[in-house]
């Protein structure tokens, strides 16, 4: 064990009670203050926190050892070693804190490359202490106070370049960090200067003729303004995170804004689609309907102008139900009768006993509904393409299944491909209109002997109870 020459309770470091005082009340700030930052580095788990914890545990335990009661716990080896050591400690985390507080690295690259060279300078500073304190057989004071001297000398000189360089920052956390560490430096040159001229060993002083006293003024000065910093930093980072959330808040409003107008404008195009395809098909229909009207009328009006007279009369109620209909994108069951009816009295006004026409609707379905004129198109076509005569008489039956689909059949009896024109248009108007309503399509079904077309019915329309 190395022999110390000095007695550890008598060191330039101590006064009078007062210092004693003095010094219990500094390292019982410096503890509230690591307190409140243990709290804040649990809430928020960053890693500044948790090197400004550190910075204050070196300070802490520098101070410390100061006080007589907690000094007589330790051997003179521990004092020794932590006096020398304890501030550049300090200094280790500082570093690393400041290069976090004001993003260093981007903003001071050479500053930090200066930060690394001084940690390598630092730990092999305390190596030489911890050799000085613990390995070597005989004490040295005179080199261990050399070495000391000479790093707290180097640590002022490296903390005015850094003051120098950080004031280039102009920023409010950068402001705290350069007058927090010139109070530093100002107690430290003060507590360089007065050891300097006082040497160990003199009379008891108050607190405020110790050396070391100065040190701790600017300490605890440095802790307010790293801890204000380390507040405007916190508080900074809230209002960024707010307005970052905000800003996402009205990016999602926005994006979800957009896309229900985006879907609205769809809908509200596939419906003028929808609106449009069912006018287009509509308006081809009535041209083919006024067409083979006209010419039935005209082979009545030489030979039977009676027959014509009436037939013109049913031409009228037809077509009106047609231009009533017209706009409308469904109609009852019911009606599509009433209709076909008088559609089919103009048929049989024309052909006589050469078509004839069954209804057999289970009345339950009556009010279920259907696109309008389709009962039409069918019959319509079953007349255009098959033989009508008293001979070979079409029959056409209109009735519903155990479903609950309208089903619409005729006898074959095709007419020559040479005498019929077929365009396809009048089945495919019908699946169109089914498709547009987003309904189960129609089912076709041609036989040998008979053609069959099954239709689907939408329930009736719900009405809804009105109450004063």
């Amino acid at each position: 064990m190395p022999n110390f020459e000095c007695n550890k309770g008598f060191d330039d470091s101590f006064g009078t009670m007062s210092f004693q005082i003095w010094d219990a009340v500094i390292s019982g700030m410096i503890s509230a203050i690591l307190l409140l930052n243990v709290v804040q580095w649990i809430t928020f788990r960053g890693r500044i926190y948790a090197l400004y914890t550190f910075y204050m545990l070196a300070w802490l335990a520098y101070f410390s050892l100061r006080i007589p009661e907690i000094q007589s716990w330790f051997s003179q080896e521990t004092y020794f070693f932590v006096r020398g050591i304890g501030a550049v400690a300090a200094y280790f985390f500082y570093f690393d804190f400041s290069d976090i507080l004001l993003n260093l690295k981007r903003r001071l690259p050479n500053l930090v490359r200066l930060f690394t060279y001084t940690k390598v300078i630092i730990i092999a500073y305390i190596g030489y202490q911890f050799a000085l304190c613990y390995l070597l057989p005989d004490w040295n004071r005179s080199a261990y106070e050399t070495a000391y001297a000479v790093i707290r000398l180097y640590m002022l000189a490296f903390g005015v370049y850094g003051i120098y360089q950080l004031m280039s920052l102009n920023s409010p956390a950068s402001r705290y960090l350069v007058t927090g560490t010139s109070f530093l430096l100002v107690g430290g040159l003060i507590s360089m200067a007065l050891a300097f001229m006082r040497p160990e060993g003199g009379p008891l002083r108050p607190f405020w003729e110790s050396s070391i006293s100065y040190m701790q003024m600017g300490v605890i000065l440095e802790l307010v303004c790293f801890s204000v910093a380390l507040g405007f930093r916190q508080r900074r980072s809230a209002i960024r995170n707010a307005v970052m959330e905000q800003d996402l808040a009205r990016e999602r409003e926005k994006r979800q804004r957009e896309h229900l107008e985006s879907e609205l404008a769809l809908q509200q195009l596939k419906q003028q689609m929808s609106e449009v395809q069912m006018q287009a098909l509509q308006a081809q229909l009535n041209p083919h309907f006024l067409f083979n009207s006209l010419n039935s009328l005209s082979s009545l009006i030489a030979d039977e102008p009676r027959k014509a007279e009436v037939f013109v009369d049913e031409m009228a109620t037809v077509y009106r139900y047609l231009l009533q209909n017209n706009e409308a994108g469904l109609t009852t069951l019911s009606r599509e009768l009433t209709f076909i009816n008088s559609f089919y009295h103009l048929l049989k006004t024309r052909y006589g006993r050469g078509v004839n026409l069954t209804i057999c609707v289970d009345e339950k379905y009556l009010m279920y509904r259907l696109p309008p004129l389709t009962l039409q198109l069918l019959v319509e076509n079953a007349v255009k393409h098959n033989i009508v005569s008293a001979d070979q008489p079409l029959n056409i039956e209109i009735c519903t299944d155990v479903k609950g689909w309208l089903v619409v059949c005729n006898n074959l009896q095709r007419k020559p491909s040479a005498q019929v024109k077929s365009t396809g248009k009048g089945l495919l108007h019908i699946l169109t209109k089914y498709q547009m309503l987003n309904q189960p399509e129609p089912v076709v079904q041609d036989t040998s002997g008979q053609f069959m077309v099954v239709l689907p019915l939408l329930e009736p329309e719900r009405k809804t109870a009105h109450t004063a």
